[in-house]
């Protein structure tokens, strides 16, 4: 584990108690139905990265097979015990983001919501999830992001100047724009609320033996031929 991730693993740790209270007035104020949004774009095998302690858990379609990382064990536990009071059947882990515990082709969605903003290397996090989704795989993110406006952006950037030291918390991110290097291919986009801080988009992976079988018949097609 690196010094950043230990670090914050102590604070997770620390504020897990009153992590609920505080996203409750975000979400009544700001993030609307993100979390309902973003549960009902999961399909098939689910890996939830950075599952907190477990609000995502009521808005999952019922019968997902879901999988919950996160680098908290204080978090955990808080899930475990709304898992519990659910009814929901959930695989809780603790782990990094930027090494999550499975094989490669894991999983056929991975969700993030309000969680890359404050993992220290969010590269490393979406080359994780890239990695363990399976060919044609989905990605289903929500977050706080950089503002369309500078004005606003400026604001933001002094509020890191606190935050990223206090709780690794980043405002100026914008994943949205990291996505194509690893591969992944933007389907559903939306930014709302004041001058469009909130983002969310499901991608997905390359299906790599679809393009494969389109190129052998390419190969064998008449059509296909070189002259």
């Amino acid at each position: 584990m690196t010094s950043d991730n230990a670090r914050w693993q102590r604070y997770w740790d620390k504020h897990s108690g009153d992590y609920d209270r505080q996203m409750a007035l975000w979400e009544r104020r700001l993030f609307a139905d993100s979390r309902a949004w973003a549960a009902s774009r999961a399909r098939g095998e689910v890996v939830e990265v950075a599952v907190g302690t477990g609000l995502n858990l009521p808005w999952y379609p019922h019968g997902t097979r879901l999988t919950g990382v996160d680098i908290s064990a204080g978090m955990l536990e808080r899930a475990r015990t709304r898992a519990a009071e659910l009814g929901t059947a959930v695989e809780l882990r603790q782990a990094g983001a930027d090494d999550l515990p499975f094989a490669d082709a894991s999983f056929d969605t991975a969700v993030c919501t309000f969680g890359l903003c404050a993992i220290p290397d969010e590269d490393a996090a979406l080359g994780e999830m890239a990695r363990v989704l399976r060919p044609g795989g989905r990605l289903v993110l929500v977050d706080h992001v950089a503002a369309t406006s500078r004005f606003v952006r400026l604001a933001q950037r002094l509020l890191e100047a606190v935050t990223v030291r206090q709780a690794g918390e980043h405002f100026l991110r914008r994943p949205y724009e990291r996505l194509g290097g690893h591969g992944f291919e933007v389907v559903e986009h939306e930014r709302f609320g004041f001058a469009g801080v909130v983002e969310r988009l499901v991608a997905v992976t390359p299906d790599r033996s679809a393009a494969s079988e389109t190129s052998e018949t390419s190969e064998t097609s008449p059509t296909g031929q070189q002259g």
